[in-house]
């Protein structure tokens, strides 16, 4: 009974801030503007997926370790009451998810229910809402392990930059070695640890336009296509939201506050 309740605390609390209300209103004006100004609805769905994948990472993983450590003295006052520490944490992430996920909802929700309304869409909107929730359990476990606001936040954009950025140079170096051998294996298994990478594939795969999915991705388009690949895909991406929760949860419990 005590999680419901924190829960919609840590919901309210953060709703007050209005931060979460501009990044609804960011992504709201983005996605109409995209759709505008692209003339056309396949190039304004390909801008936006570039904006999700880039933005929502960043500003779930920032804002969440953020919120952290701003709750810090809170979340003292909690541990010092009768309560498990797995419930003082789950609601703290559960609570910035749901805030993040709603904002998302409204941000990019209304303007693909307005333009594009199909499964595209929703294979769009889903990934950007799992990409939020992974991201947010990473940032929980950057602010949990590192005491010091500057390391942890440090830390959480370090894990931003490399699932954004850096794993796609290093996916590329790896394959250009291993160039003689049969590469099907060894991009799906690149591409499954990188869940930016594979929320992606996911998308363009729906829209068919094989150009956009870059070499790791035509390659494994007839696998992830088919229910299989879906299915893998899914499991993936739900340990990519469990592992960092479980280990958040992990060293809160154990952790000195």
């Amino acid at each position: 009974m005590m999680l419901p309740r924190l829960l919609k605390y840590v919901v309210g609390d953060i709703l007050r801030g209005r931060i979460v209300l501009g990044y609804a209103g960011f992504l709201l004006l983005a996605a109409f503007g995209l759709f505008n100004l692209a003339g056309d609805l396949p190039k304004g769905l390909v801008g936006l997926l570039s904006l999700v994948l880039i933005a929502v990472p960043l500003v779930s993983i920032v804002f969440a370790s953020s919120h952290y450590y701003q709750s810090y003295e809170f979340l003292e006052l909690l541990a010092a009451q009768p309560l498990p520490r797995t419930t003082i944490l789950l609601a703290q992430a559960a609570g910035v998810s749901l805030a993040l996920c709603g904002a998302l909802l409204v941000g990019i929700g209304l303007p693909l229910l307005v333009y594009t309304p199909g499964l595209t869409a929703l294979s769009l909107l889903a990934v950007s809402l799992v990409l939020t929730v992974v991201f947010t359990h990473f940032a929980f476990l950057a602010a949990v392990a590192l005491r010091d606001k500057g390391r942890g936040i440090g830390f959480a954009l370090l894990v931003w930059f490399y699932f954004a950025l850096l794993h796609d140079g290093l996916t590329l170096y790896v394959l250009f070695l291993l160039q003689e051998y049969p590469l099907e294996g060894v991009s799906l298994g690149l591409l499954a640890l990188n869940p930016i990478d594979l929320a992606r594939v996911l998308v363009l795969l729906q829209m068919d336009v094989s150009a956009l999915l870059g070499y790791t991705g035509a390659l494994l388009k007839d696998f992830l296509g088919t229910g299989l690949g879906l299915g893998f895909a899914a499991a993936v991406l739900a340990g990519w939201i469990a592992l960092p929760l479980g280990g958040a949860l992990w060293v809160f419990r154990r952790k000195d506050l």
